[in-house]
């Protein structure tokens, strides 16, 4: 249910801010807007509101919406509105009422983002975990136990920073210079060759391809939270208990304890644990529930980390009003402009179309983040903000970016395109949109089947 609300809030936040981009262009530049809708097919509500009796529609089907004005080419139009009609407005308005829609998803990546750096996102340190041997890294002479600082010519500070900025390196193939720290302050530059990646590297974890891994703390079995009427509560597990042993097999981190309880759904398990100082015997049974195609066993007790762990460990990435609205611009940016080229790899075949999502992706990642928490799914919304309006802004005919590039050739030769021209574009346009979403959903499908 969580995952179905998060999907529909998704929908929702985008395509409403979408359309109104163009709605509220439209009523700038004086034009009559017929319809507000959301969703396609059958109207479940309808609502006509404003002095022009703009009529509201919420439609059965939710992926997309648009915003319908008076146009001549459409239907017959009244004399006394003859000038409020689109197609009787000047090319530069119509231009910014296109360009609307896209740049209002841009404006809400901002905002999204420009409040996430205000309250403050805690990351990982950018501390190098185990380096595989033969990796781009490890014959970059890259060792564990570094801490990153520079990509390139950028300063990081989190590992979603590294990330980021390696993704874009990768997207080069060409060699980066890494900077990095070690135990004793010591500064190393490292040359990590990025051009022997695949297009099939992009499809999983780039960076584990590389090579970079970030560095785990070492957790012991330790319970430092339990959740209210838990299987571990049932239990008799209480907050600051170890666990030595399940089934009389040793137990040495937190890791091995979930390997354990996730293969034991619906499984009494005999645990000796030490409790201020004295050893006692519990039986634990974890409760099932389904993941994906099979079942698998929780608890609902969580390891929490020590202070001096969170310091060594983890970094909020927080700012102050004016530099958080400029970093969120510039993440904004960087985002749209990293679509950009990865969509021109995908055409030039330096990367896979397997990146390309389709509805049920989008679903699954808006229900984990609204899982994981609100910062984790606001951060997603925004990212998918970006998307939207990068796609729309794409110069394919049916899309915003379509009719923008029709307005572009009439600014230049001085008069609109044919009508017969317009509709060639359409049928293009939309045979190209129809293979995108036919790729989307295939990965989709293929996803679901291998998960």
């Amino acid at each position: 249910m969580l995952t179905l609300a998060a999907f529909l809030v998704t929908l929702a936040v985008l395509i409403v801010v979408h359309e109104y981009g163009h709605f509220i262009a439209a009523r700038w530049c004086g034009v009559k807007v017929l319809r507000f809708a959301i969703g396609f097919g059958q109207p479940i509500y309808t609502r006509t509101f404003g002095k022009d009796a703009t009529e509201f529609v919420v439609a059965a089907f939710p992926l997309g919406g648009y915003v319908k004005m008076l146009d001549e080419r459409e239907a017959p139009v009244a004399e006394a509105d003859l000038d409020r009609s689109y197609n009787r407005q000047n090319v530069w308005k119509r231009s910014a009422i296109v360009v609307a829609g896209p740049l209002a998803n841009l404006l809400l990546a901002i905002i999204l983002y420009w409040m996430l750096f205000l309250v403050g996102v805690t990351d990982m340190k950018p501390w190098l975990g185990q380096v595989p041997a033969n990796s781009p890294a490890a014959i970059a002479s890259m060792r564990s136990g570094e801490l990153i600082t520079r990509i390139g010519d950028t300063k990081v500070s989190s590992w979603q920073e590294v990330r980021w900025n390696m993704l874009q390196q990768a997207l080069k193939r060409g060699t980066v210079v890494v900077e990095a720290t070690s135990g004793y302050n010591e500064s190393h530059l490292h040359h990590i060759d990025l051009s022997q990646l695949r297009s099939a590297d992009f499809d999983e974890d780039v960076l584990e391809k590389i090579g970079l891994t970030p560095a785990k703390p070492e957790m012991p079995a330790r319970v430092g939270e339990i959740l209210p009427d838990s299987a571990a509560q049932r239990g008799g597990l209480q907050v600051g208990d170890t666990i030595k042993t399940i089934d009389g097999m040793p137990i040495t981190d937190w890791d091995a304890l979930i390997q354990v309880i996730r293969v034991s759904p619906g499984k009494p398990l005999l645990m000796q644990i030490e409790r201020q100082g004295q050893n006692i015997k519990l039986h634990v049974t974890p409760r099932a529930i389904q993941e994906n195609a099979g079942m698998i066993g929780r608890i609902d007790a969580g390891y929490v980390m020590s202070d001096s762990e969170k310091a060594q460990y983890l970094i909020d990435v927080k700012y102050p009003p004016i530099k958080a609205l400029g970093h969120a611009i510039t993440k904004t940016w960087d985002t749209s402009a990293f679509s950009l080229k990865a969509l021109a790899s995908m055409v030039a075949g330096n990367m896979s179309w397997k990146g390309v999502s389709g509805p049920v992706t989008i679903a699954t990642i808006a229900g984990q983040t609204a899982h994981i928490g609100w910062k984790a799914f606001i951060g997603f919304l925004a990212l998918v903000s970006v998307s939207l309006g990068v796609l729309n802004l794409l110069p394919v005919p049916v899309l915003d970016g379509g009719h923008l590039m029709y307005h572009m050739v009439e600014i230049l030769r001085g008069a609109p395109l044919s009508e017969r021209t317009m509709e060639y574009g359409q049928r293009v346009g939309l045979t190209m949109l129809g293979l995108l979403m036919t790729v989307a959903l295939y990965n989709d499908i293929v996803r679901f089947l291998a998960s």
